[in-house]
């Protein structure tokens, strides 16, 4: 294997346009990311369920505004950035592209700061191991 097939960067590089803030039918909250969220903006944890999230089947949701953004997306900035949810910390990491690899592609639909012009393997590869150091560091 070639030095450039063993590495995974760069094949996502963050450019901060907040796409992935945007629609996607929300993103759900963990027990801790509720816990850090709530104490991050002064609220319960049931406060901030109720008045922050809406229910996706029983799991709840951070809602999103009028715009289809994130409720916490303001300015064009995560204003919980430091407690933002698993779910976001991952991205675009996240394990529906180690199922099939054409949802990376399509999520770069909508993020241009993923390649599409890499082959499957190689962004199986990048995901697996973006996703195996999440946990080691969870």
């Amino acid at each position: 294997m070639s030095s450039d097939e063993s590495r995974c960067d760069p094949i996502f590089e963050c450019r901060q346009c907040g796409e992935c803030c945007n629609g996607f039918g929300g993103t759900y909250v963990t027990p801790a990311d509720i816990a850090a969220i709530a104490a991050h903006i002064g609220a319960d944890p049931e406060t901030f369920v109720r008045d922050y999230c809406r229910k996706a089947g029983s799991r709840p949701v951070i809602a999103q505004g009028e715009d289809g953004y994130c409720i916490f997306f303001r300015d064009r900035l995560c204003t919980i950035h430091p407690v933002k949810p698993r779910m976001c910390r991952a991205w675009p990491y996240i394990e529906s592209v180690l199922k099939d690899p054409a949802n990376w592609r399509m999520m770069a639909g909508s993020c241009p700061g993923m390649r599409t012009d890499v082959p499957d393997e190689r962004i199986l590869r990048c995901v697996r191991r973006q996703i195996e150091e999440q946990r080691s560091d969870a």
